[in-house]
């Protein structure tokens, strides 16, 4: 979401008492969910082994399922089909497997009680798994970066927008509002996704995410994954109506520094493929 409308007074005064619970720390920011909690405590175990972490998960089957997705995905270069919960997490990786449970597990946190803000939170949700999937294709193409992070940050790079939705469910004007609440998303949605992944200590680098993958002329010394969220998101918004698709990808720095063609409509199918599978085993 990005507008580029002034805001109205009405709207100013919703973002001034946003910024004024953010300042006197009273705005209600998202915990990490159980399971990624434990994922975290078990990784820290030098001797922890796939099976032990199998444990973990086995008693969530939609997050199990998920696992598997991954497991036999692009991201993997796997030929061999796996059905074993054991043996996917066996291929992934401990530390590669305890990241995606945490990010993966972050989906339960998109619920809502009203049926409008469920409804956005979701959407918010899919747009993630969708980043997140492009960005660990690029990740695994064109980087030597971790695949675990790049699908980490495209998965929380919107973080921030879960408790403006919060916020909008007890106050119904700026809920009947929609261009209100999209501009107050767009405002402040960077500033609290980067609280949130502070609070939950996060690296430095993923911390960077919210607020920079809509700065297209940042400046850094090389690709990092601020710039694959940044030209995962471009991907994923190209052919709608949103106002970030009138962006022109030849001023997008993070292209360059992925040594990536900044034109939209010359893209690798079998790529493209990937891309799409990839996402499809995040949602």
């Amino acid at each position: 979401m990005v507008s580029h409308m002034p805001l109205t007074a009405f709207e100013k005064d919703i973002a001034n008492d946003i910024e004024a619970l953010i300042a006197s720390d009273r705005l209600v920011l998202p915990t990490l969910p159980e399971m990624a909690l434990k994922a975290r405590e078990v990784a820290q175990d030098p001797d922890v082994t796939a099976l032990q972490l199998s444990k973990v998960v086995q008693d969530d089957p939609a997050l199990s399922v998920r696992l598997l997705r991954v497991a036999n995905s692009p991201l993997m270069r796997a030929q061999r089909q796996i059905d074993d919960l054991h043996q996917a997490i066996a291929r992934m990786g401990i530390t590669f497997a305890c990241n995606l449970i945490s990010a993966l597990a972050m989906r339960q946190m998109f619920q809502a009680t009203t049926d409008t803000v469920d409804r956005l939170m979701r959407g918010v949700w899919s747009h993630s798994t969708q980043v997140a999937g492009i960005a660990s294709v690029l990740c695994l193409h064109y980087t030597k970066l971790k695949t675990d992070q790049a699908t980490l940050a495209g998965l929380v790079h919107q973080i921030g927008i879960l408790p403006l939705l919060s916020y909008a469910e007890m106050h119904p004007d700026l809920l009947q509002s929609g261009m209100t609440l999209t501009q107050t998303i767009d405002s402040l949605h960077p500033q609290i996704g980067e609280m949130i992944l502070r609070q939950w200590d996060f690296s430095e680098d993923l911390i960077a995410v919210p607020r920079g993958y809509t700065q297209f002329d940042r400046e850094v010394p090389k690709a990092d994954y601020v710039d694959l969220v940044t030209v995962a998101n471009l991907e994923c918004l190209y052919g709608s109506d949103h106002p970030l698709t009138q962006i022109n990808w030849q001023d997008v720095n993070a292209f360059k520094r992925l040594g990536l063609n900044p034109d939209p409509d010359q893209g690798d199918a079998a790529l493209q493929q990937e891309k799409n599978e990839a996402s499809k085993a995040l949602d």
